[in-house]
C-alpha cells in the first residue's frame, strides 16, 4: 500500500490568532478551529494530558492543509536558537506557489514578516524569496515565470 496523501504540517505557536491572521493573507482558508483536551488524543502524541487549541487551514486548490496549534498545558518548549537558521537540521520552511511574489511580500510585510535575503531568479522559471513569518516561522515563495 501507498501513501494517499500529505495530510496536513503542524506548527506550534504562542499566537494562535496572529498566524491565522498571517496566513490567512496569504491565501490560506481557515477551516475550522477546536479546543482539545480528550485522553486520547494526548495519548496519541505521547503526553500524559494536553489542553491546547487548533486551527486547521487549507490551501486554495483543497490538496494542503496546516494545521496550527497553541499549547494551554503543557506549555510550549522553545528550542534554541529561535529562529533556527536555514541550515538547522529538522523541518525549515514551508513553501507556497503565488501568483504576484512582490505583491504577496508586501502584503505580509505589513503583518511583521521579514525578507530574509533578496528575491532571486532560479533560471528563467521561478522568482523565489525567503521570509520569517510569525514565530520565526520560514516561508520560502515561488512565482512561476512566464
Amino acid at each position: 500500500m501507498t501513501v494517499q496523501r500529505m495530510d496536513n504540517v503542524g506548527i506550534v505557536l504562542e499566537d494562535l490568532d496572529a498566524a491565522i491572521t498571517f496566513f490567512a493573507e496569504l491565501g490560506l482558508e481557515l477551516e475550522g478551529r477546536m479546543a482539545i483536551s480528550e485522553p486520547w488524543a494526548a495519548k496519541i502524541v505521547g503526553l500524559d494530558s494536553q489542553e491546547l487549541d487548533v486551527a486547521t487551514m487549507r490551501t486554495p486548490d483543497g490538496h494542503s492543509k496546516l494545521e496550527l496549534m497553541s499549547f494551554r498545558s503543557p506549555q510550549a518548549i522553545r528550542t534554541e536558537p529561535h529562529p533556527a537558521p536555514p541550515n538547522a537540521l529538522g523541518i525549515r520552511r514551508l513553501m507556497f506557489a503565488v501568483d504576484d511574489i512582490d505583491e504577496v511580500i508586501a502584503r505580509l510585510s505589513a503583518l511583521g514578516a521579514e525578507l530574509m535575503g533578496e528575491v532571486g531568479q532560479f533560471e528563467n522559471l521561478f522568482r523565489l524569496c525567503y521570509l520569517r513569518g510569525p514565530e520565526g516561522i520560514m516561508v520560502a515563495l515561488a512565482e512561476r515565470i512566464g
